[in-house]
């Protein structure tokens, strides 16, 4: 069956790998601005505004590439796991980071979200199964601590943890997890049939939220405001996870969720190129540092193995992923990723 297929991998695919990572890194560089986009809306715009606003017009995006496409509809069991993803990445993650960006900076932010790498290979095992061997373990543990050293070096973090950093850390707990259902669910819908979905499901939350935030505090904002709105709805809650989600299902999650270890140090780059702050000599070792980890992460074999999310010859998935796609079972290297 699909799912079944396309669950079990015993060997890396090179093509599939250097695909995957190429697609995770395209979809790194779109969500490195996401926190100094938001930091600049929600300066001037109601945070629920902001959250919900981006995910309705991400909606209306993705409505109308699903019709463009005639995509088929997600079955019972697709359905139930696109929730996961809607929580995760269409709701908890803007919602919390934005609450959390009021009175935070998105230098501060970046810290925190370091994490998230982690946090998403974590999940990787809990929910696709993925089993990473021990030096994927240990290069992503020296990666984050590069992106922790160096924020902290850099004088990015100043003071102790504040209540921010809580909104903070349940939106890296609730990414990961979108992240890693999502990209075991693009193996099957593909990328961008998965954030589509995933947003239109969504909407019968986001919309009257955002019709509630918008009588509420009537938006009002300069054009800065407004384009950074525009930036979180186009590319960060749509653009951005075609390429994404493609990476993780070819590549793996837990693999390709490791090239957002160069994220903070992207968002620092941002902030130098945008508001003329300096780029200092441990910035470049920081990088270079990461993209060793990253380079030592995607050359790790025997790794990302998984198991059957469902009983072999179960009658009624078999059914259900046969309506869905109408096609014979493929394996990883020829799922529809895209």
């Amino acid at each position: 069956m699909r799912r079944q297929s396309s669950a079990i991998v015993t060997s890396p695919v090179t093509a599939d790998r250097l695909v995957g990572l190429a697609l995770g890194a395209l979809g790194v560089l779109a969500f490195s601005m996401s926190l100094p986009a938001t930091r600049v809306a929600v300066q001037q715009l109601d945070p629920w505004f902001v959250a919900f606003g981006r995910a309705v017009g991400a909606a209306l995006l993705a409505g109308a590439y699903l019709r463009l496409t005639g995509a088929p509809r997600p079955t019972r069991g697709q359905w139930r796991r696109l929730s996961i993803v809607a929580l995760g990445v269409v709701a908890g993650f803007p919602l919390f980071t934005s609450l959390a960006l009021l009175t935070q900076t998105s230098a501060h932010g970046a810290v925190v979200i370091a994490v998230l790498p982690a946090t998403t290979a974590v999940f990787a095992v809990l929910r696709a199964g993925e089993r990473p061997p021990p030096l994927f373990w240990v290069a992503s543990a020296g990666g984050l601590l590069a992106v922790l050293t160096f924020l902290g070096a850099s004088g990015a973090v100043r003071g102790a943890l504040a209540p921010a950093d809580l909104f903070l850390l349940a939106a890296v707990v609730l990414c990961g997890l979108g992240y890693a259902e999502g990209g075991a669910l693009a193996r099957e819908l593909g990328g961008a049939r998965t954030i589509c979905w995933a947003l239109l499901l969504s909407l019968p939350v986001t919309l009257p939220t955002t019709v509630v935030a918008a009588a509420a505090h009537p938006p009002r904002a300069d054009a800065a405001a407004w384009s950074a709105f525009g930036y979180l709805t186009v590319v960060s809650m749509f653009l951005g996870f075609f390429a994404w989600y493609a990476g993780l299902a070819r590549g793996g999650i837990a693999r390709i969720g490791q090239v957002q270890l160069a994220q903070p140090v992207l968002t620092l780059g941002w902030a130098a190129l945008l508001l003329g702050e300096s780029v200092t000599p441990a910035s470049v070792a920081a990088a270079l540092v990461v993209l060793g980890c990253v380079v030592l992460i995607q050359r790790t074999r025997n790794g990302l193995t998984g198991r059957p999310r469902h009983r072999v010859g179960d009658p009624s998935e078999a059914a259900d992923e046969g309506q869905a796609s109408g096609l014979p079972p493929v394996t990883p290297s020829t799922s529809p990723v895209m």
